[in-house]
């Protein structure tokens, strides 16, 4: 029963981020009677809540205890005020980016001021081969990492995504020789980011963060030194 419960959480996604009970059951495979009464306990405990008629969605419960994690709880904390700091300076959206099996998962996300059309959304994945800071983390990530990612493809997501595996070997080495990742029209056409690692106490990557700036920014250059300082104060806030 927690499985077909999971299942049904797990038919929510970004794009479909409101279901119909006949959605879910067709999402799920189950039949309609036990997907009527799995939605009914959810609601009860307060991981799904009606929106309207028929429609339902996540609830703030399952919100509540996510945010229990303890990598993923401390490390926005200790992110937050330096992300907002940044985002101030750069007055451009910023991003907390952790690695989520072969995935980017995306932790947090400042708008700034700015308005920029992207496809990230707090708490959503994404390919890590198509981001400034998928890239970082894929940099840093064991070998099975990369091989899972190439396994399944090198979609392209906008027109300066890298779809070859040479060109994806060689951005990874230039990653780890400098530090930070340069991008443009990767993940989103019509925007570059600045990217860099933000690094443990014993050195591991734990997370990336960016900048995200209109393409039409001729040298990204100059924001590389912002991002890198904001990524090791937030390194050194964990410690």
């Amino acid at each position: 029963m927690l499985g077909r419960g999971l299942a049904v959480l797990g038919a929510f996604t970004p794009d479909r981020p409101e279901q119909t009970l006949g959605d879910l059951a067709r999402a799920t495979g189950l039949p309609s009677a036990t997907a009527y009464r799995l939605v009914a306990e959810l609601v009860a405990w307060g991981a799904l809540e009606r929106v309207g008629r028929g429609r339902y969605r996540v609830g703030m419960r399952l919100w509540e205890v996510g945010s229990l994690a303890p990598v993923a709880r401390g490390l926005r904390d200790a992110a937050l005020p330096v992300l907002q700091d940044l985002c101030a300076v750069t007055g451009f959206p910023v991003h907390l980016v952790v690695l989520d099996g072969a995935h980017a998962l995306f932790l947090e996300r400042l708008a700034g001021h700015t308005p920029l059309e992207l496809r990230s959304q707090v708490g959503k994945r994404l390919p890590l081969h198509a981001s400034g800071p998928g890239k970082v983390l894929l940099a840093h990530a064991p070998a099975e990492v990369l091989d899972a990612v190439l396994a399944t493809g090198l979609p392209r997501l906008a027109s300066g995504t890298i779809t070859d595996p040479e060109r994806l070997a060689a951005a990874l080495a230039e990653i780890r020789r400098t530090g930070s990742c340069l991008s443009r029209e990767e993940m989103t056409d019509g925007v570059a980011s600045v990217a860099a690692p933000v690094l443990g106490p014993a050195g591991e990557v734990l997370a990336g963060i960016s900048v995200v700036v209109p393409h039409t920014t001729d040298n990204l250059a100059p924001l590389v030194p912002a991002v890198r300082m904001a990524a090791a104060a937030i390194g050194r806030a964990l410690r």
